[in-house]
C-alpha cells in the first residue's frame, strides 16, 4: 500500500520561526494572487464568449473556443512539470507564466480588430496563448502554496481564497457588464477594450505580489522524476486513477452544455450585457455564501463525501433551463449552480492534494488538468455537434416542448450524462485520509445553507403552548 500525503514527514515536521514567517508570506501571496485572478476572470475570461459573439462566432467556433485553448494549455502544463525537474525555481516559472497571461490580452483584443474576417479564429488563437500561460503556472503555483499548508488546513485555506475570488469576481463581473452596457448598441468594441485592459493589468499586479515570496525549492527524489506513465503505473493509487476517470468524464458531460449558455442567454433570451453580467454574478454570489462551509465540510468529513453530495446535485442544474426564461428564474438557477459548483470544484481540487505524495503533486496536478482538458474538449465538440443536429421542437404522447431554440435540449442531455457519470463512477474510489464518519442522513444536515435555514425555521416556528 502506498503512503498518502499524511504519512510524509515533510508534512508533520514542526516549522522553524523563520520558515513559519516565510510560509505566512507565501500564503498571503496566494490570497493576493487570488484577488488579482478574480479581477482577470470577472472582467476578462468570463466575457471571452460574449466577445466571440460580437465577432459573429458560430456555435462550432464557440465550442472550439472552449476546447482548443484548454488542450493547448494542458500541453504547456506538462512541459512545466518536466521543466521543474531541470529548473526547480518555481517563482521564476510562476512569474513568467503570469506576465505571459497579462500580455496575451493584447493579441486577444487587437488581432480581431485588424483582421475582422478572421476575428473568431484569431480570438481562439489569443485565448490559446492566454490559457497556455495560465496552465504553465499551475503545477508550480499549487506545489508552492500547498508546501506551506497542513493537510487539515487545505480546505479552509482554499475556501477562503475562493471566497476572495468570488467577491471580487462578483464586482468585476457587474462592473464589466455595466461598462459593456454603455456601448450595447454602438461601438461595443470599446467596452471590451476597457475590460480586457483591466484584466491584463490585474495579472501584472499578481506578478508584483510574487516578489516577496520565498521558495523552499525542495529536493525532488529520483523516483519522482520518472515519467507520467510510470507515475500512474507504480506510484499512483487505484483510487487516484479511478478519480481521474471520474473527473475527466464529468468535465466532458459538463462541457456538452458549457460553451452554449452565453449563446442562449444573449441570442435566444436576449438579455442585455448588464443582465448577462448579473446572471454570471449570481453564480459567484452562491459560491461566496457557501465556500467557507464547503471547505469546513471537506476538512471534517472528507473530500470524497463532498464529491458524493455535489455530484448528485450538479446533473439537475442544466435541466432547469427548460422551466422558464424569466430573468428571476435564470438568476435563481445561476445562484444554485454557484452553490453546488463551489463544493464540487473544491472537492475535486483537494482530493488530488490528499491522494498523492507531496513530491508527486506537480505531476498529479498536471495529469488531473490533462484528463480534464481532454474531457473538456470532447464535451465541447460533442455539444457543438448536438447544437447543429437536435430539433428545436419535441412532441411525444401529446406533450409538446418548444423552447426558444434547441439549446435547452442540449442542456438536458448534459445533465443526464452527468448523472450517469456520478452513478457509475463515484463508488470506484474512496476517501484518501482519516476523517470523521457520520450517517448519511446526518451528513445532509451539514450542507451549506441547509443547517442555518433549518435552525432559523425552528427558531421562527410558533412554540406550542404548555
Amino acid at each position: 500500500m502506498q503512503p498518502t500525503a499524511s504519512e510524509n514527514p515533510q508534512e508533520t515536521a514542526s516549522p522553524s520561526p523563520q520558515s513559519q514567517r516565510a510560509g505566512e508570506r507565501g500564503l498571503r501571496y496566494g490570497l493576493r494572487d487570488g484577488a488579482c485572478q478574480a479581477v482577470t476572470q470577472g472582467s476578462g475570461e468570463q466575457y471571452l464568449s460574449a466577445f466571440a459573439l460580437l465577432l459573429h462566432a458560430s456555435p462550432f467556433q464557440l465550442g472550439v473556443l472552449s476546447a482548443l485553448p484548454q488542450l493547448i494549455g494542458t500541453g504547456a502544463q506538462l512541459v512545466s512539470v518536466k521543466l521543474l525537474h531541470w529548473f526547480p525555481h518555481r517563482k521564476t516559472l510562476i512569474a513568467a507564466g503570469t506576465v505571459g497571461q497579462a500580455l496575451s490580452w493584447v493579441p486577444i483584443l487587437l488581432l480581431p480588430l485588424l483582421l475582422p474576417e478572421w476575428g473568431p479564429w484569431l480570438l481562439v488563437g489569443g485565448a490559446a496563448a492566454y490559457f497556455a500561460c495560465t496552465h504553465f503556472t499551475t503545477p508550480a503555483w499549487n506545489s508552492l502554496i500547498v508546501d506551506w499548508l497542513d493537510q487539515h488546513e487545505r480546505g479552509a485555506y482554499f475556501a477562503r481564497r475562493a471566497q476572495i475570488v468570488a467577491v471580487l469576481s462578483f464586482f468585476a463581473l457587474c462592473g464589466a457588464g455595466w461598462v459593456l452596457s454603455l456601448w450595447q448598441d454602438a461601438a461595443a468594441w470599446w467596452g471590451f477594450v476597457l475590460i480586457f485592459a483591466l484584466a491584463g493589468s490585474a495579472r501584472l499586479l499578481s506578478a508584483l505580489a510574487l516578489t516577496s515570496v520565498q521558495d523552499r525549492q525542495p529536493s525532488i527524489p529520483l523516483e519522482s522524476q520518472q515519467g507520467f506513465r510510470r507515475f500512474l503505473r507504480e506510484r499512483a493509487t487505484k483510487d487516484f486513477r479511478c478519480f481521474l476517470l471520474f473527473s475527466s468524464l464529468m468535465h466532458a458531460s459538463v462541457l456538452v452544455a458549457g460553451p452554449f449558455f452565453v449563446l442562449y442567454i444573449l441570442r435566444d433570451v436576449q438579455l442585455s450585457y448588464f443582465n448577462y453580467g448579473g446572471w454570471l454574478a449570481a453564480s459567484l454570489l452562491g459560491q461566496l455564501l457557501t465556500l467557507q462551509t464547503w471547505g469546513q465540510f471537506g476538512d471534517r468529513f472528507g473530500n470524497k463525501a463532498l464529491l458524493a453530495v455535489t455530484s448528485y446535485m450538479v446533473p439537475f442544474l442544466p435541466m432547469l433551463y427548460l422551466v422558464s426564461t424569466n430573468l428571476g428564474v435564470l438568476l435563481a438557477i445561476s445562484f444554485l449552480g454557484g452553490v453546488i459548483w463551489a463544493g464540487l470544484a473544491l472537492g475535486l481540487q483537494n482530493y488530488v492534494f490528499d491522494s498523492v505524495r507531496p513530491d508527486d503533486r506537480t505531476k498529479a496536478i498536471a495529469l488531473y488538468s490533462t484528463v480534464n482538458a481532454i474531457g473538456w474538449s470532447v464535451g465541447a465538440l460533442l455539444g457543438s455537434w448536438l447544437v447543429g443536429h437536435l430539433p428545436a421542437r419535441i412532441e411525444w404522447a401529446g406533450i409538446v416542448l418548444q423552447p426558444l431554440s434547441n439549446l435547452p435540449f442540449v442542456f438536458f442531455l448534459s445533465g443526464f450524462l452527468r448523472l450517469l457519470v456520478s452513478a457509475g463512477l463515484l463508488r470506484t474510489f474512496h476517501e484518501a485520509r482519516q476523517v470523521e464518519r457520520i450517517p448519511r442522513r446526518q451528513l445532509l444536515w451539514e450542507l451549506p445553507l441547509v443547517k442555518p435555514v433549518t435552525q432559523f425555521v425552528r427558531w421562527a416556528s410558533p412554540k406550542p403552548d404548555r
